[in-house]
């Protein structure tokens, strides 16, 4: 399977821990956090789910905290928001729901690449580890929301895999893709990306047009 190969799932795990750890960072500014907070929310962004995949396939110590790259691509990106640190506040200092709103949609669309990206490379590792297909599928998913969760209950707010727009299907979606496309001895690199590129498509879609799985409707004495 050339599309499983280290190379790639290195490519893939290096992008999603650099738009999560964005992505956490950028949460900590919102949260007017200090620098220490913006670094271990980016940390967390970026590593959790890796961390959490490794765990579960029993590939310790987990790379998140054992290969230099994990580490210094999460540095990178904390080293950007620190760079970007300054015209947050002074945004915030002048137009302070302009900023909420720019970093709020930011996240959004970070999450987003993170989400397509970690969802099949924790499909594609799963399945080099020799996962079972629907462990391998659970895998993929709690590697894409995982890292998220985490952010967002630190800083004290609803997950946004627990919102309303589409986010844990899209990557329940796309590690399922990749795991039947293994188990029928098709996967390749054309796989891959179109996945990733469906995966990231229908969350885009969902944020932009406020898509969002079915919900319970209340009953008559709820409503009352």
């Amino acid at each position: 399977m050339i599309a499983a190969s280290a190379d790639v799932r290195l490519a893939l795990d290096l992008a999603g821990i650099f738009v999560f750890a964005l992505s956490g960072g950028l949460v900590a500014v919102r949260a007017r956090l200090d620098l220490f907070g913006v670094a271990v929310l980016a940390w967390v962004s970026g590593l959790g789910g890796g961390i959490i995949r490794d765990v579960f396939l029993g590939d310790v110590p987990p790379d998140g905290i054992s290969n230099p790259w994990y580490v210094l691509t999460v540095l990178l990106a904390g080293l950007v928001v620190f760079a970007f640190h300054g015209l947050f506040v002074d945004l915030s200092r002048h137009r302070p729901r302009l900023r909420l709103h720019r970093i709020s949609q930011a996240v959004k669309y970070l999450d987003a690449v993170g989400l397509a990206t970690f969802a099949v490379a924790g499909a594609l590792k799963a399945v080099v580890l020799g996962a079972p297909p629907l462990a391998a599928v659970f895998v993929g998913g709690i590697t894409a929301v995982g890292g998220g969760v985490i952010r967002d209950v630190l800083v004290g707010q609803v997950p946004e895999v627990l919102r309303r727009e589409l986010y844990a299907v899209p990557a329940l979606l796309g590690a399922a893709v990749v795991v039947t496309a293994a188990e029928l001895g098709q996967l390749s690199f054309l796989v891959v990306w179109s996945t990733l590129a469906l995966v990231l498509g229908i969350r885009v879609a969902a944020i932009v047009f406020d898509l969002h799985a079915p919900t319970p409707i209340p009953s008559r004495g709820d409503a009352a």
